[in-house]
């Protein structure tokens, strides 16, 4: 993955950016110019730089130009340059960093195989320039170099290569780390999105459920006896007023910085009392039933607890002709929590015991803290929610 240019950049930072290739190649040109003609002046035994060995020395870095674009085609064109200047017997000096710019730019745009064969080709043009062909043939040459000078030779390519190889490993490696932050961030969007939906639909559903309930109590009861008409509809207010709460409570995480924060309480099994009083104005009498000792547990693992016994009720209200519920919380467990919220049933259709999201949302909860739920059918025909949560260290938030 290719990190794009970013857009804030200002505009002589962009320029400077497009304008690096052309500044670079006149730098370039400028060492194997002035280097070559200094290094000339001790090197009297080879061939003075004419006109035709500035034009090679010219020609390697205007080549550089299209590194970004051609690595291949430059690695071979500026090789083939090296080559032909050494051929001609002129002076050793700084004619090799063309050659050198272009491999590591050929190797770090994925080109290391033509990288690769174009320094074997110019290490095998030395040798037979040096070692095959005829002294006669070689233009300012004082005769075979020496076994030493050869290894200074290999050592140096060797050492261009290895430098190559670890420029190209630190941008593979700078490229894969700017991969790995782009996929955790989108994995924290979407496990933030996720966690907003299953937020939304247990807040939703309960009070939705709730306010159906009560609107029906209303309707039925408006015309006969207003005054338990109006208190379904007080109920409907308190309700619906309550799920706006809690919506801005899930919604804050996106609120611009200065925003006021939530003035309510978060859920938590503290606010069970709460939610049982809900579930009462829907006709729904709720017992809750604490065994062993309570303890403070982290705040996303309380925030699953409540969530869960919320969602159950909700499918109780929705689902069942039960009247009554009972929820239960077992402490006992030194390392755990056992959340469990039974219906006595019947089932009031063919759903009875809920099949949606409902059921998803919480298993996902409780799977994402390492917990288990049960959920299914009792003997006598009830249903029974089920949950086991460690308590020994928070999992994550959901």
């Amino acid at each position: 993955m290719t990190a794009e240019r970013p857009p804030w950049l200002p505009p002589w930072v962009r320029a400077a950016k497009a304008g690096w290739p052309v500044a670079a190649s006149v730098l370039v040109a400028v060492a194997q110019v002035v280097g070559t003609t200094v290094a000339g002046r001790h090197q009297g035994h080879r061939v003075p730089v004419d006109a035709f060995g500035y034009l090679l020395l010219l020609l390697g870095p205007a080549l550089l130009v299209f590194r970004q674009r051609h690595p291949a085609a430059v690695v071979v064109g500026t090789t083939a340059v090296t080559v032909v200047y050494v051929l001609a017997g002129y002076p050793y000096g700084p004619v090799f960093l063309s050659m050198v710019v272009a491999f590591c730019a050929a190797v770090q745009r994925g080109q290391r195989r033509v990288a690769w064969i174009s320094a074997g080709v110019f290490y095998a043009a030395h040798l037979l320039l040096s070692y095959v062909l005829p002294s006669s043939w070689l233009r300012g040459a004082e005769g075979r170099p020496s076994w030493w000078q050869e290894l200074g030779v290999a050592a140096w390519l060797l050492l261009v290569v290895a430098f190559a190889e670890i420029l190209r490993f630190r941008r593979e490696q700078m490229a894969a780390h700017r991969a790995a932050e782009v996929e955790a961030e989108r994995r924290r969007a979407d496990e933030e999105r996720l966690r907003m939906a299953r937020e939304l639909h247990d807040i939703l559903a309960h009070s939705i459920s709730l306010i159906h309930l009560q609107a029906g109590v209303a309707l039925e009861l408006i015309d006969t006896r207003p005054e338990q008409a109006r208190s379904a509809l007080v109920t409907i207010k308190a309700a619906s007023k309550e799920a706006l709460g809690e919506v801005r409570q899930v919604l804050g995480t996106l609120r611009a910085p200065g925003a006021a924060a939530p003035r309510s309480p978060a859920p938590g099994l503290a606010r069970l009392d709460e939610l049982a009083t809900q579930a009462g104005h829907a006709g729904l009498t709720v017992s809750v039933q604490v065994e062993g000792d309570e303890r403070e547990v982290p705040a996303g693992l309380d925030l699953a607890a409540f969530r869960i016994v919320q969602e159950a009720l909700t499918n109780v209200i929705r689902h069942s002709a039960a009247r009554g519920a009972t929820v239960v919380l077992d402490w006992r467990s030194a390392d755990g929590l056992v959340v469990q919220v039974d219906d006595p049933g019947p089932a009031g259709g063919a759903d009875g015991g809920g099949s949606g999201s409902g059921l998803v949302g919480m298993r996902e909860r409780v799977a994402a803290f390492g917990g288990t739920l049960e959920a299914g059918p009792r003997g006598d025909g009830g249903f029974r929610v089920r949950a086991w949560l460690p308590t020994g260290e928070e999992r994550g938030e959901v």
